[in-house]
């Protein structure tokens, strides 16, 4: 083993791995302030992989400017959450959906989550 590989993240296997559920529903929860300008993003870059912080920080973004653009200011958005689906492609890996019923719309939650260094981290991310 190289010394990058050394100090390189290590894989973590699911069954040294919490459930993910929570960590499910808490990532969603925090995503959708943040993207509703009541939560900064730097809140949640400890459970995201640097790609997936930085495209949650750029869609942050854009959020922002919308709700300028409009006169909008930010405000807790209120919203329950329907459904979650978890899959398990690959041991250490989980691929979810998590489905958020709010006033004037339904969404869904895509995350995929890796175990990394004994601890579950989103790589990928995308609300639809």
């Amino acid at each position: 083993m190289t010394l990058h590989e050394y100090f390189a993240p290590q894989p973590t296997s699911s069954a040294e791995l919490p459930d993910p559920q929570p960590l499910l529903r808490s990532l969603t929860q925090g995503v959708l302030e943040v993207l509703a300008g009541v939560r900064e993003v730097d809140q949640l870059a400890r459970w995201f992989n640097e790609d997936a912080y930085r495209s949650l920080v750029t869609r942050a973004n854009l959020s922002a400017r919308a709700r300028s653009a409009r006169g909008v200011s930010p405000a807790r958005p209120s919203f329950e959450i329907l459904s979650i689906r978890v899959t398990h492609p690959v041991d250490g890996k989980v691929e979810a959906v998590v489905v958020v019923a709010g006033p004037g719309r339904t969404r869904a939650v895509a995350i995929r989550l890796e175990g990394l260094d004994r601890r579950w981290r989103a790589t990928s991310l995308a609300v639809l």
